[in-house]
């Protein structure tokens, strides 16, 4: 064997050696979090025990195939969603006589956090789809009728759900939405089309926004259950992407889609402010989603640091790297502390949409942040896809675009400040 083809061969071990180390470093950061887990006070033993049952499901069921996944462009949502649902996985604050758990909030982001111990972003990303973003709406307002054909089945894990919002030409605008849905012989007709559709090119039935009425956008929109097996649904294309890769996402057309009209979730012309209901805990649910992750690289760049050496001495001995970790770590956990106080405020019946906009802005931002950072110190190792880092890099750029870009969360937060510009009047 000649030199050249040692080296190589020397060299390729120790890349796959490093992306093992990344992961191995994560578990054990995972596991030293366990014992401060319950001194936040919003956390009690009964939470504890979901996530150490949803742990179970993630190391044995769920990590050992992930890299597969990323590399196939798609994970098996049906077979996932089944285990998750033969666990009670999938409806813990839903309601119990449709094979919920009728529990608070609060278990919601335990479930979320755990589920950040994911060794990527997409699967946790398509798990809260459908738990916290296709189906609040329809547990809150929908008719029996609906519970019990597309609730229950997404919370046993039988159905696999998405959720019809964004379109080509709007996206965080949701008032402009082009889809509609005109009556006709007691149905509806669908004619419009969806962009960036999370689970799309797998969901058994979509929670669809459309136009009902011609009256003023923000009352003239509903929610519609659609089965996604109808004449006239065409997936277009799953769409490529450069972060999420595991994730499904799709561009789906509607043409002369016809749905019974007793598919609409609560009343007619409601939809745009269900929707604006439901976003919230979609918002809650992503940063809580995040803050697991985000210790998970900063306490697996330290060890890596503590281990590399340069110039004689470990990486993490340089001022500027231990200096930034620790301030990466303090903003995650003022991250962590005001995801814990929107929800206490949920939890109480108060109005969070302030406080789940500022937990949507700053998990975008610190998410983009701490991944950098974390990158940068990886050095020529962060930038391979033989470590965890560069996943994160990639799939956490996604926070502050989907579900309400951080431009309109700040809008969002000017408006309770009483700071946003109010438009001209019409003469």
């Amino acid at each position: 064997m000649s030199t050249n083809m040692l080296l190589n061969k020397i060299a390729s071990r120790n890349f796959v050696k490093l992306g093992r180390q990344s992961k191995r470093l994560c578990s054990t950061h995972i596991e030293r979090k366990k014992s401060s887990d319950n001194s936040n006070g919003l956390f009690t033993e009964e939470h504890q025990q979901l996530r150490d049952t949803l742990k179970k499901i993630i190391d044995k069921e769920i990590n050992p195939y992930v890299d597969q996944w990323e590399q196939e462009g798609q994970f098996p949502a049906k077979k996932v969603f089944k285990t998750l649902g033969n666990a009670g996985l999938l409806g813990v604050t839903k309601p119990t006589e449709y094979g919920g758990l009728g529990l608070d909030y609060t278990y919601s982001v335990a479930l979320a956090e755990e589920l950040g111990n994911i060794n990527c972003g997409g699967v946790p990303m398509a798990i809260g789809v459908q738990t916290d973003m296709s189906t609040p709406a329809l547990a809150k307002f929908g008719s029996d009728k609906l519970k019990r054909e597309f609730l229950a089945p997404s919370i046993s894990g039988d159905f696999v759900s998405c959720i019809g919002v964004s379109e080509v030409g709007g996206g965080s605008d949701v008032a402009s939405v082009k889809t509609t849905a005109v009556k006709k012989d007691g149905d509806y007709i669908i004619n419009g089309g969806k962009m960036w559709i999370t689970n799309g090119a797998q969901a058994d039935w979509m929670c669809l926004l459309a136009n009902t009425s011609e009256g003023p956008a923000h009352r003239n929109k509903s929610l519609i259950c659609l089965p996604m097996n109808l004449p006239g649904i065409t997936v277009a294309k799953k769409i490529d992407k450069m972060g999420m890769r595991c994730s499904d996402t799709a561009q789906i057309y509607f043409e002369d889609v016809r749905v019974p009209q007793d598919h609409v979730i609560g009343e007619e012309g409601m939809g745009f402010t269900y929707q604006m209901l439901q976003f919230q805990e979609e918002r809650l649910y992503g940063a809580a989603a995040t803050v697991q992750p985000l210790d998970n690289l900063i306490a697996s760049t330290a060890d890596y640091c503590r281990q590399r050496k340069v110039f004689g001495s470990p990486l993490l001995n340089n001022q500027t790297i231990h200096f930034r970790l620790a301030e990466l770590s303090t903003e995650v956990e003022c991250l962590r502390s005001l995801i814990y106080r929107s929800v206490g405020d949920y939890v109480s019946g108060q109005d969070m949409t302030r406080l789940a906009s500022m937990c949507k802005l700053k998990a975008g931002r610190l998410a983009r942040e701490v991944t950098d950072s974390c990158l940068q110190f990886w050095g020529g190792m962060g930038f391979t896809n033989e470590v965890l880092v560069s996943r994160f890099y990639r799939d956490f750029r996604l926070l502050s675009i989907g579900g309400g870009a951080d431009e309109v969360m700040l809008s969002i937060i000017c408006k309770y400040m009483n700071t946003l510009p109010k438009p001209p009047k019409q003469k």
